[in-house]
C-alpha cells in the first residue's frame, strides 16, 4: 500500500483529502504540527507527498528545497496560488507536479496514480542494476560499492538507470536529456554536464574510479 503524506493547514481540506484517499487504497499520513514537517517526512517514509504552498512558519517552496536535500520523494504542490510563476517555482524547486484549488478530485486522483506508477512500477526497474561491481539502490536512491554508499539525486537516479540499462553501450547526450524530459525531468546540455560530474564525485566517494566513460561527441556509457 502506497503512502501518502498530507502536508495542508487548512482543516477541511485536510480531512477531505484524507477520506478521499483512504477510500482509493492509499495509506494517509497528517502533518498537524508544521514545527516539524521535516521529521514527519522523514519517519513517514511516504511514496508521494501533497504539499501547499502558504503554511505556517514556512511556506511549501521552502519546505520542497529542504525535502530535497535528503529525499527524492515524489511531490504535487496542491495550492490556491495560481499564478505562471508559483507553478514554476513548484517545479524548479523540486516538484513534480502542480494542481490548483479547487482542484477536481477525479483528476487529483488521476496526477498521484500517474506520478507512482512513474517512480515505482515503472518497467525500467528490473531486478537490482549491477555493473563492475557497482549497486544501483533504485528504492533508497543510492550506489553501493564494496559496502559503501552514496546517496544520489532523482536526476543521477535516472541516469544511471539509463546507462545500467545501456551498459556497455554508448548513450548520447541527447538521448540521455529526452529521457530525462519523458520522465518530467526537467534538464539542458549544461545540466546535463552538472550531473554527470556529480554522479562521477560520488562514486569516487565510494572509491569507484573511471566508471562513467565519456565518448569525444557521442556520449558517455559504463
Amino acid at each position: 500500500m502506497y503512502k501518502i503524506l498530507i502536508i495542508e493547514d487548512d482543516r477541511t481540506i485536510r480531512e477531505e483529502l484524507t477520506s478521499v484517499l483512504l477510500n482509493n487504497g492509499y495509506e494517509v499520513y497528517i502533518t498537524t504540527d508544521f514545527t516539524s514537517v521535516l521529521e514527519n517526512v522523514k519517519s513517514y517514509t511516504p511514496h508521494l507527498i501533497l504539499l501547499d504552498i502558504n503554511l505556517p512558519y514556512q511556506n511549501g517552496f521552502t519546505l520542497c528545497t529542504q525535502i530535497r536535500l535528503f529525499s527524492t520523494v515524489p511531490i504535487i504542490f496542491v495550492t490556491s496560488r495560481d499564478t505562471d510563476m508559483d507553478e514554476l517555482n513548484s517545479i524548479t524547486l523540486g516538484g513534480d507536479d502542480f494542481i490548483r484549488k479547487p482542484y477536481n478530485i477525479s483528476i487529483l486522483l488521476a496526477r498521484i496514480g500517474a506520478i507512482i506508477k512513474r517512480s515505482y512500477l515503472t518497467d525500467e526497474v528490473w531486478e537490482v542494476p549491477r555493473h563492475k561491481g557497482v549497486t544501483l539502490l533504485i528504492e533508497g536512491s543510492k550506489i553501493e560499492y564494496k559496502g559503501k554508499y552514496a546517496e544520489i539525486t532523482k536526476n543521477e537516479l535516472k541516469i544511471l538507470l539509463l546507462l545500467f540499462k545501456n551498459k556497455g553501450k554508448v548513450v548520447s547526450r541527447m538521448d540521455i536529456i529526452d529521457y530525462l524530459w519523458d520522465n518530467e525531468l526537467f534538464v539542458d546540455d549544461n545540466t546535463l554536464s552538472v550531473n554527470i560530474t556529480r554522479i562521477r564525485s560520488k562514486l569516487e566517494q565510494i572509491g569507484v574510479q573511471n566508471f562513467i566513460i565519456t565518448k569525444y561527441k557521442q556520449g558517455y556509457m559504463i
